[in-house]
């Protein structure tokens, strides 16, 4: 394939699916690129590099979704709003597997089944923007629109659309990956000691007796069946671990779909579970062509905006196979919104006879603002909208079968509440994301034990 290959326009009159097919069509959220040529390039040298996941790894995802909708397991996924280069490092992929894998135990003792662990790192480098522009003191520059594209910094320079940020993306992904399979392959999932786990933060909780309690279970749990096997719980040292993104940048994607020896269709090699955002999810965008081609499962946001009709469309174009474990919807409408909204939409997938794992991301629909301009979170209202969506569910005959969170392993301070009651006045004194507040390592363990008891009650 030429340089010049990955930036043609499909033939406009063909609607057979292609890794490129999706330029028939308007692909909204993309950078534009001053130089065209050097686009192409990078796009010819990022399809020639190794795939960062194998097409057995997408199957057995696949596979535990559809467990996950039949009600066999609960779908963890979470990780930061948008990753930056400079913090591929060890500590930070270390922290945020940490916490993933914390609660992830939490959740399945206290849910009393395996849980699907999937990670919103190794590619999370794009993030959508409501304009493609940002003006400070009389100065407009393109927008900042992730490491993959560009710099934070607001300077000319920073905000030019740059190609090689593509291989950048691609080698921090691969970098992230590689060090994450070696923690798990490693045994950092181990049960047998979760008394090494941070339980500081716990004093200063009221579940502080119960989270004690548990870890002391786990504990004694691994000792019981090795006690009674007579030999050392192998599985409880490793887990499956997958990772996500939102498959925003096109030509990234495409550059890494790929066929695979004895395997029929295409695969996103460049992720587990890609999903749609909600600013690209239209039955007549770019980025719903992509991915219906694709034979990885997809998520796809779903906010309080969306026609059940319309909804219903997507999963046809998605999905028209009705194939198990291909569809995850992910709802995010607020704390005041999702019993207005959602039942509907549950209903109408429900009469669809098309099978879907609903998951609840209670962030995105519960951003605000400081007085002072600080763009954050309230816990009360994340864990408001997470207890409403197990009702909601409930009351209209579906299920609830995982979450969708932005969160971090490092001691942020970016959203209120929690077990140390952060106050507004707490913003500053941690708050270091480009973009979405995350919840810290101590108010990720508080929701999943708050998750627990919620779906217990």
């Amino acid at each position: 394939m030429t340089s010049n290959d990955f930036l043609k326009v499909a033939d406009s009159d063909n609607r057979s699916w292609s890794p490129d097919s999706w330029h028939r069509l308007v692909a909204a959220q993309q950078a534009t690129y001053p130089d065209a040529k050097a686009l192409a390039e990078a796009l010819e040298e990022l399809s020639e590099l190794p795939p960062l996941v194998t097409s057995w790894e997408i199957l057995a995802l696949k596979q535990q979704i559809a467990e996950a909708q039949r009600g066999e397991r609960f779908f963890l996924q979470g990780g930061d709003c948008a990753e930056s280069f400079a913090e591929c490092t060890a500590p930070v992929i270390t922290n945020r597997l940490k916490v993933l894998l914390q609660m992830s135990l939490i959740l399945v003792h206290g849910l009393q089944m395996p849980v699907v662990r999937v990670g919103r790192f190794a590619g999370q480098y794009a993030k959508p923007r409501s304009s493609d522009t940002e003006t400070r003191d009389g100065v407009t520059l393109p927008s900042y629109r992730g490491d993959i594209v560009n710099s934070p910094e607001f300077t000319e320079a920073a905000r030019i659309p740059d190609p090689r940020r593509l291989i950048q993306a691609y080698s921090h992904s691969a970098q992230t990956m590689n060090f994450t399979r070696a923690l798990v392959d490693g045994g950092f999932a181990d049960l047998h000691h979760p008394e090494y786990w941070d339980l500081g933060w716990v004093e200063h909780s009221p579940l502080a007796e119960e989270f004690h309690r548990l870890a002391e279970s786990i504990g004694r749990s691994v000792r019981f069946v090795e006690t009674i096997s007579g030999k050392q719980a192998g599985s409880v040292k490793r887990v499956d671990f997958f990772t996500s993104h939102e498959a925003l940048h096109l030509h990234y994607e495409q550059a890494l779909t790929r066929t695979v020896p004895r395997q029929t269709g295409h695969f996103n090699l460049s992720t587990h579970f890609p999903w749609i955002g909600m600013r690209t999810a239209t039955t007549d965008n770019a980025h719903v062509e992509y991915m219906r081609g694709i034979r990885n499962p997809i998520g796809l946001k779903v906010g309080p905006s969306v026609d059940p009709q319309d909804l219903i469309k997507l999963l046809e174009v998605l999905n028209p196979q009705r194939e198990e474990g291909r569809m995850v919807l992910i709802h995010r409408m607020g704390a005041g919104g999702i019993e207005d909204k959602l039942p509907r939409l549950s209903r109408a997938v429900q009469d669809s006879g098309t099978p879907v794992l609903w998951i609840c991301d209670a962030m995105h629909g519960n951003t605000e603002s400081t007085a002072d301009g600080i763009k954050t979170r309230r816990f009360r209202n994340i864990m408001k909208e997470m207890e409403l969506a197990f009702e909601v569910h409930r009351d209209n005959g579906s299920r609830l079968g995982g979450v969708h969170l932005e969160l971090t392993g490092e001691n942020v301070t970016e959203c209120t509440g929690g077990a140390r009651d952060l106050l507004d006045t707490d913003l500053r004194r941690a708050y270091k994301s480009t973009v979405d507040p995350r919840l810290n390592y101590e108010q990720a363990l508080e929701l999943a034990m708050l998750i627990v008891r919620k779906h217990n009650s």
